[in-house]
């Protein structure tokens, strides 16, 4: 509770952290109250195509008469949890191959951490493009494919904590008395890692957004669901890049996309701050 309450009051005292805190906490109250704020469903035709915006339609509508404001409100929803999901999926597996490496050590930690290398140099966006146009456009297979292929970052960040925490005295204690792997790794080096763990869950949140928005717009999101990135995938094959229509229909989601990256991203870092203390003496500033 100690060590808890210390990571929150650090966390208070960055700027950019609680900034981040504030607009991500903002999108997370647009997102659970998205009927209630939507002034239209976001699947029914409200109006004529390519309304520009008026009182009755703030950002105007779509090609098929679909409010546009009411699609970026509930595409609040899916962005946020594909970027949460697929964050959770590689923070896993990340966690798992982390953990494994640097407690065994030697070939295992060899053979994992290979693994990494190799995850790291192969481009991952064209990767991820190959492997979800095979799986096909859906929600849990963008998840499925974000996550799986970028669990190398946090896996590498976690291995590197576990180096510095098995070497400590009660950890070494607990393996002369005859305490398995998995047991010393749940109860001793699981629980001191959890802020890294934390603050890569935050980090890869703001990727994996960032991804999916790129899959949606590239035709590989799920045409069913109302997320940012499949916004911009309709504006952009409907042409809305040749008429004035790119400024209520392309801006607003991509703008809104940049901000909510931040948010994590400033998040993320002032936690990461806050867990190396290498980096704390830049909280605060």
């Amino acid at each position: 509770m100690k060590t808890t309450n210390n990571v929150f009051r650090l966390f208070l005292k960055g700027k950019a952290g609680v900034v981040g805190l504030v607009i991500l906490s903002a999108f997370i109250l647009v997102a659970v109250f998205a009927p209630l704020i939507s002034p239209y469903p976001p699947y029914e035709r409200v109006g004529t195509p390519f309304e520009q915006p008026s009182i009755k339609h703030l950002l105007g509508t779509n090609d098929i008469g679909q409010d546009i404001l009411s699609e970026i409100i509930y595409g609040t929803r899916i962005s946020l949890l594909i970027g949460i999901l697929s964050a959770g999926v590689s923070l896993v597996i990340g966690t798992i191959v982390g953990m494994t490496a640097g407690y065994l050590g030697g070939k295992v930690d060899a053979v994992l951490m290979r693994a990494v290398d190799l995850n790291l140099v192969i481009p991952m966006l064209p990767l991820m493009i190959l492997l979800a146009a095979f799986l096909g456009p859906s929600f849990w297979n963008i998840v499925l494919v974000i996550g799986i292929l970028s669990w190398a970052s946090p896996a590498r960040v976690i291995r590197s904590q576990v180096l510095t925490i098995k070497n400590k005295g009660y950890v070494e204690a607990v393996e002369v008395l005859g305490a398995k792997p998995f047991y010393t790794i749940v109860k001793h080096i699981l629980p001191p890692t959890m802020s890294i763990i934390i603050s890569q869950l935050i980090l890869m949140s703001s990727r994996a957004i960032l991804t999916e928005a790129s899959l949606s717009f590239l035709g590989l999101g799920d045409p069913t669901q109302k997320s940012w990135g499949i916004i911009l995938y309709y504006a952009q094959a409907r042409s809305a890049f040749l008429t004035d229509a790119w400024l209520w229909w392309i801006l607003p989601p991509g703008i809104l996309i940049t901000i909510l990256v931040i948010s994590f991203a400033y998040i993320g870092n002032t936690l990461e701050e806050i867990v190396n203390p290498r980096l704390r003496r830049n909280v605060g500033k």
